[in-house]
């Protein structure tokens, strides 16, 4: 179970909640006044964390380009090109106007 602990408490208590962080795996929320403001986890936990926002991020952009082709689907490589080139030219006219 998570513990909650004040900045200035930890600062007075920091080694021995290290090594319960890091040697037990207890997760600290640390607070500043009474707003929690950060977590200390175990690194292990950190990397899990980590590649499972990775991993989700990922999910996400594949959901997206999915969505993409099915939306475009409809437009020849043609009509794709046309576009792109009436948005560059419209974007380098308003950069010469600013």
């Amino acid at each position: 179970m998570d513990k909650i602990i004040g900045v200035t408490e930890l600062q007075r208590r920091f080694k021995a909640v290290f090594d319960e962080v890091a040697k037990d795996r207890i997760a600290y929320i640390l607070t500043r006044g009474s707003r929690p403001e950060a977590v200390m986890i175990p690194y292990t936990q950190y990397q899990k964390f980590v590649r499972l926002d990775e991993s989700g991020v990922l999910s996400r952009f594949d959901k997206l380009l999915e969505r993409m082709e099915l939306a475009n689907a409809r437009y020849s490589d043609e009509e794709v090109e046309h576009d792109l080139q009436e948005g560059t030219r419209e974007v380098r006219a308003r950069k010469r106007r600013a």
